[in-house]
């Protein structure tokens, strides 16, 4: 049976109700009822690395690689095993979670470039997760990488919900550590970094590095929480870590020093890749104390994920740190490896310390989510389902998904689907995989010559599960 959590529900489980319910009673006006309502309403902050890995982590089973803050958001929150990213590459993964759709429906289903600089941009319009919560009261920030428009398209942030924005709004600007510039809403915000080439798009190869993009991203994120201490504030913090830069060789995996790992006998990108992971690390652990300091740890919410899984890029060797855990396949697979990610929820007080749930759950929750923590009401345009009974302790009340879907376009089109404990993949115009994950979750073994009944069940859901998409039609 399926359960909604109403609000007055939503709040006696938050630990918020007595109060709620004792404004509720008041005679007020609704100006004050509202203004009330929004001082309970939770900070959230959404932390987003870049291409990490299902196993990088040492709350996922990493040994070498050390993440003691991360790690400790899992001790204090809750861990997800059966998280997946929208889909395996950057921009499409980051429109699901920005639209609450998986990828055959949303717009941006793949990495198309626009000159000279920026990727195919969201419409004007678009219901994204942001603005649901700017109507809702918040602030919103995104701070990092986006990935959605270029410079004054229709899909900037600040067209799309962001109040402000601090990055790169190209993603192959993002793949350059020590670009010339960066974005501060609409205008370039100079580096002291000298860019040879003279590219437009800033992208061109560093001769002087002199300002570390991450850096001053933290710095940003970390000044925007001061900032808006205040509340209620949205963070996206898309950090650019651990994504190669754009050179590749033993550069590839650009960090202004290798910290821990320098006298490792490793390859120079994996001593890259382990202190890029660690690096990012320590911000968090920065960001944790600042929340302490301000007072805002019990009324923030801290998500933390990847957009996909782990690369073969810059030199980077994702079998060397077994980055992918037991999954199979990378970054550009729809393998298990290639999109099911790490998923952490810190909220002390109402997350249960050391919670760990085998819900399966994707991306385009986070925004029927994160609506219903703002008190925003159920959304109806989407194909997410609020997470928000898991996280709060209430298993019982959780709706859950009949299947999970995924498509991808570069070298031929891909479909997956996730349903319960079955897992298929389909090559346009092949047949298709069938894996039972409650036996083989490395997807070892394509059993779809046994299961004649649950590849026809598969089958007849792929085939109503998309609509068609000018830019990305299903292809050999």
């Amino acid at each position: 049976m399926h359960h909604t959590m109403n609000r007055r529900r939503f709040l006696q489980s938050a630990g918020l109700g007595a109060a709620a319910l004792a404004l509720a009673g008041c005679d007020r006006s609704l100006r004050s009822l509202r203004a009330a309502e929004a001082t309970r309403k939770p900070n959230i902050i959404f932390i987003l690395a870049d291409d990490l890995g299902y196993g990088d982590l040492g709350c996922y089973g990493q040994k070498v690689i050390q993440t003691p803050n991360i790690d400790r958001l899992a001790a204090e929150g809750m861990r997800f095993t059966d998280h997946y990213a929208g889909t395996t590459v950057c921009a499409p993964s980051r429109c699901s979670l920005m639209t609450g759709l998986h990828t055959g429906h949303t717009y941006v289903r793949g990495n198309r470039e626009i000159q000279p600089m920026g990727q195919l941009p969201l419409p004007a319009g678009t219901l994204t997760l942001p603005r649901v919560l700017q109507q809702a009261g918040y602030t919103t920030a995104l701070i990092g990488k986006w990935g959605l428009g270029g410079p004054y398209s229709t899909g900037t942030p600040n067209r799309q919900g962001f109040d402000y924005f601090f990055g790169y709004l190209c993603q192959r600007h993002a793949h350059n550590y020590y670009p010339e510039f960066l974005f501060r809403n609409d205008a370039r915000v100079p580096l002291k970094n000298k860019v040879a080439g003279g590219r437009l798009d800033g992208a061109g190869v560093a001769t002087e590095k002199v300002e570390y993009a991450h850096d001053q991203i933290e710095r940003e994120a970390l000044t925007f929480v001061e900032q808006n201490r205040g509340g209620p504030f949205f963070l996206y913090w898309a950090v650019t870590l651990p994504h190669a830069n754009n050179e590749g060789g033993k550069e590839g995996m650009e960090v202004p020093d290798y910290g821990i790992y320098a006298d490792r006998d490793w390859p120079e990108p994996q001593k890259g890749h382990a202190a890029m992971i660690t690096r990012l690390d320590s911000g968090i652990g920065r960001l944790l104390q600042k929340l302490k300091d301000l007072g805002l740890d019990e009324n923030t919410l801290v998500f933390f994920t990847s957009d996909n899984g782990p690369h073969r890029e810059g030199g980077a060797d994702p079998d060397f740190f077994d980055s992918n855990g037991p999954l199979r396949g990378i970054k550009r697979d729809l393998y298990e490896g290639g999109i099911r990610v790490p998923l952490l929820a810190r909220w002390p007080g109402r997350i249960a310390a050391g919670a760990v749930t085998d819900h399966i759950s994707a991306f385009w929750d986070f925004l029927p989510t994160c609506a219903e923590l703002a008190g925003a009401g159920p959304m109806a345009n989407t194909d997410g389902i609020s997470l928000l009974p898991t996280l709060l302790g209430s298993p019982e009340l959780q709706r859950k998904h009949e299947a999970l879907y995924w498509e991808f376009h570069e070298g031929g089109s891909v479909q997956a689907v996730r349903m319960g404990r079955w897992k298929a993949v389909r090559p346009f115009g092949k047949d298709m995989e069938l894996y039972d994950l409650q036996t083989d979750p490395g997807e070892t073994r394509n059993v779809a010559r046994y299961q004649p009944a649950v590849v026809a069940q598969l089958k007849d859901y792929l085939a109503a599960a998309r609509t068609e998409s000018e830019f990305w039609p299903l292809k050999g």
